[in-house]
């Protein structure tokens, strides 16, 4: 079955859950208050997008007692506001909000720039994005099920996958690299430290967690305890969503995978359009050396 992607503003979303209304008032008129914290990723950029942040977040928010994240499904946490579900969700819950996206800067809301809303963006390798995208799509039945993987590699590149261009998310948001409200961490900081990273995240965010809480925050987001959460690792969605019989949704949870996946020409090709891409950045992030 073909699927028919909604567009908005030039890029393809899936659309078992967006609608161009939702992603219209997600754009134009949803209002963002002073204490929202946005989750932001691409797709797949950290453990299935922005899952791990999710559950860190949570975390946080509840001074480390897991039992909110145990209790509660991670959307119904931290809605996906420029969903149809998410939207309304959003639009009735009590401040502090948190809320999560996958959108581009330039469709982000208008009025966040005349707030003090915090965004905490989470990039990844991009190399371990698109096998982790790849395999993603093969289950998720809003997506179209790719023809093969060296197809979804040129369709990454070309920028022509569902939620738009990686370089161009990326770029876009890193304009706002030196804004105080703004905070980015990779994937890989988070796998090599993420009890320091959990202490970064506090401080950005204003919350005095003491050690206790910090170390609680970190064993209840890790790779173990999400997989066996089914709040967070998505056994409970219909087979009609997803297809877990064609794959784990918390699959791998590690850095470098796509070693197994890409052919040296592949890789050469993939770092010669990085390069390209990326010029002007004057930023250095770990996959870069």
């Amino acid at each position: 079955m073909p699927v028919h992607y909604v567009t908005y503003e030039g890029i393809k979303f899936p659309p078992a859950y967006n609608s161009e209304h939702s992603l219209s008032f997600a754009h134009n008129e949803f209002l963002v208050r002073d204490d929202d914290i946005f989750n932001v990723t691409y797709p797949k950029s950290g453990m299935t997008g922005t899952v791990w942040m999710t559950e860190i977040l949570s975390l946080i928010h509840s001074h480390g007692c897991p039992s909110w994240n145990r209790a509660v499904l991670n959307s119904d946490r931290m809605p996906w506001f420029s969903t149809r579900l998410g939207l309304e969700s959003a639009l009735s819950y009590p401040s502090p909000r948190l809320l999560t996206c996958h959108l581009p800067r330039q469709i982000f809301p208008k009025s966040f720039s005349h707030s003090s809303a915090k965004v905490i963006y989470t990039l990844r390798d991009p190399r371990d994005v698109v096998v982790s995208y790849y395999y993603f799509s093969k289950m998720c039945n809003s997506y179209e099920d790719p023809t093969s993987f060296e197809q979804f590699l040129r369709d990454f590149l070309n920028g022509e996958l569902p939620h738009g261009s990686w370089f161009d998310h990326v770029r876009g948001w890193m304009e706002m690299k030196d804004m105080e409200n703004f905070f980015f961490i990779t994937y890989e900081e988070l796998k090599q430290d993420l009890c320091g990273s959990v202490r970064r995240l506090c401080r950005f965010l204003g919350q005095d967690l003491n050690d206790e809480a910090i170390s609680s925050v970190v064993q209840n987001a890790s790779f173990t305890a999400m997989r066996d959460n089914p709040m967070c690792s998505s056994i409970l969605l219909p087979a009609d969503i997803m297809d877990q019989t064609k794959g784990q949704f918390l699959r791998k949870g590690i850095c470098g995978d796509w070693k197994n996946h890409f052919t040296v020409a592949q890789s050469e090709t993939f770092d010669r359009i990085y390069r390209d891409r990326m010029q002007g950045l004057n930023m250095t992030f770990s996959w870069d050396r």
